[in-house]
């Protein structure tokens, strides 16, 4: 019997080499802003243009991305998180993105594989994300890369 772990890691080498990736440069924000404006059909916020600003001025930045003739088709960005919570350390998928003309052939996974592989080097054992539970497409996405429930649950509390 073929262990899955290593049946996976075959598979994220196999797409790293149909879409390269690399690391995502702050020169690509104009084509994430339009690649999420493209997936919300709608303006993103400014606190989300500075967030993503913000992640891509950080030293230890953890994102990718594909591109395809000289554009950006799909980016991912990712984080390691310390301990807490009752978690070791882990790594944590931020918000990931493919152009809609581009989903469905494999440049989300290609990206979520060279993240894990990215945690895998720096001894994270875990990677958790945030989906909404009504998001069916992102939750089979997550699904499709092996996610599933995990120990916790999102709390809320509105303090306006």
């Amino acid at each position: 019997m073929r262990h899955p772990a290593k049946r996976q890691h075959r598979e994220g080498l196999r797409l790293k080499r149909a879409f390269k990736t690399r690391k995502l440069q702050p020169k690509d924000i104009p084509q994430i802003i339009a690649i999420q404006e493209a997936i919300l059909k709608r303006k993103v916020s400014r606190k989300w243009v500075q967030m993503v600003e913000n992640r891509l001025r950080k030293r230890d930045r953890i994102s990718f991305a594909v591109s395809q003739g000289g554009q950006v088709v799909g980016f991912i960005i990712g984080e390691i998180k310390g301990e807490g919570f009752g978690l070791e350390q882990s790594g944590w998928i931020e918000v990931v993105g493919v152009h809609p003309s581009q989903m469905g052939i494999g440049i989300g996974k290609a990206l979520a594989e060279r993240l894990f592989e990215f945690f895998r080097k720096r001894g994270v054992r875990d990677v958790y994300t945030a989906v909404r539970w009504d998001a069916v497409d992102m939750l089979s996405f997550f699904k499709s890369l092996g996610f599933d429930r995990s120990t916790f649950i999102n709390l809320i509390k509105h303090v306006n």
